[in-house]
């Protein structure tokens, strides 16, 4: 029994051809849109490349971009059936085609609906991704003079300006690393070698924080140094009063920003792969529909239209008899234990001939 069988005459038909040429174009431009958001997407993780691991955060927007550009030749190809679907003797040239072109489109649409889920399963990668390297480009910050890492200070001291954030997880993290280069330091100061020789590793330690960390919004000077000595500082306290620098993370800020974008483009992807299904169930019926005129032989009546021939449990049992009957057909027969490959030839039995013997002389 078909599944969800409709009746169509041929003004439906001609209709349901002409719509879906229609919405077949419109198909195209969201598979641009598909692409645009995934190249959008791309750029923006590229902007922030330099704070970022090595790792898989490209695998959404190369997905999005490669859905994309399928969904505009599918959906072009789609067009261009449908229109000729409009008369039976054009259609006549993609009936073997169709079916195929179905079953292609529905594994397309099952990528766009991955590509979609793939934007909100990609907070953990990207998250592992900014804290490692946020963490290398901190303690890299000071190296302003080393080939490779000199732009680094620029592009720390950009990003915490310009997403109002402090340190990796927070302000603190500047406390564990030794930021300010060694050229900077007057090694004539004895602050500054009783600071290298205090800690273990020889660092310059301070509880300080750049420039790019300072709020400015408050009303108060910058505090950049000394954020936990009272006493350093009039009427301040950094236990209560709220700081003059930015509090936040910056790879919470960088991850709220990239979630946000994830998420829009999440949703977009959704109703995109909803419409793809729609116009892949109207193409369907159209084929089925189709098909029958030209069984019945009758172009101008009415012919039935469907999703599927058969339900999905009878499908099921079709499918499993096919797999039955080649596992029989692969069987070997055994005869008492031993293999005989000529076990289903059938045998012809010969009746008793009556043969003259010679004998023969023996020698003597």
């Amino acid at each position: 029994m078909a599944v969800l069988k409709v009746k169509f005459t041929k003004t439906k038909r001609d209709k349901l051809a002409q719509i879906l040429w229609i919405l077949n174009w419109v198909s195209v431009v969201s598979g641009i849109i598909l692409f645009s958001l995934g190249l959008f997407l791309k750029i923006e993780i590229k902007k922030r490349n330099e704070v970022m691991a090595k790792g898989d955060v490209n695998s959404v927007p190369n997905m999005l971009i490669s859905v994309g550009v399928i969904a505009c030749i599918i959906n072009f190809l789609g067009g261009k059936i449908c229109y000729d679907c409009s008369d039976a003797n054009k259609f006549s040239r993609w009936k073997l085609v169709m079916l195929p072109y179905i079953v292609c489109t529905f594994c397309f649409t099952f990528c766009i609906l991955v590509g979609a889920l793939m934007c909100y399963t990609m907070r953990n990668e990207l998250e592992e991704s900014l804290y490692l390297g946020l963490r290398d480009a901190i303690k890299f910050y000071k190296d302003t003079d080393i080939p490779g890492r000199c732009f680094l200070k620029k592009t720390v001291d950009m990003l915490q300006i310009g997403f109002q954030c402090c340190g990796n997880n927070g302000f603190r993290d500047w406390f564990e690393i030794q930021w300010v280069s060694a050229r900077y330091l007057n090694m004539a100061s004895k602050e500054v070698l009783d600071r290298l020789k205090s800690n273990i590793d020889g660092k310059f330690l301070v509880d300080g924080v750049p420039f790019s960390c300072c709020n400015p919004s408050s009303p108060r000077p910058c505090i950049q140094y000394q954020l936990t000595n009272n006493s350093a500082h009039y009427n301040y306290d950094f236990l209560t009063e709220e700081l003059n620098i930015w509090v936040k993370g910056c790879r919470e800020a960088l991850l709220d920003y990239y979630t946000a974008i994830m998420r829009s483009i999440g949703i977009t992807a959704l109703f995109i792969w909803l419409f793809e299904l729609s116009v892949l169930i109207g193409v369907r019926y159209l084929q089925t529909a189709m098909k029958n005129v030209l069984l019945l032989g009758d172009l101008e009546g009415e012919s039935d239209g469907w999703l599927l021939e058969n339900s999905f449990v009878e499908a099921a049992k079709y499918n499993i008899n096919i797999i039955k009957n080649l596992g029989k057909a692969n069987q070997i027969s055994t005869v008492s234990g031993m293999n005989d490959p000529n076990i289903d030839v059938q045998n012809t039995k010969c009746g008793k001939t009556n043969v003259t013997t010679k004998s023969i002389p023996a020698a003597s």
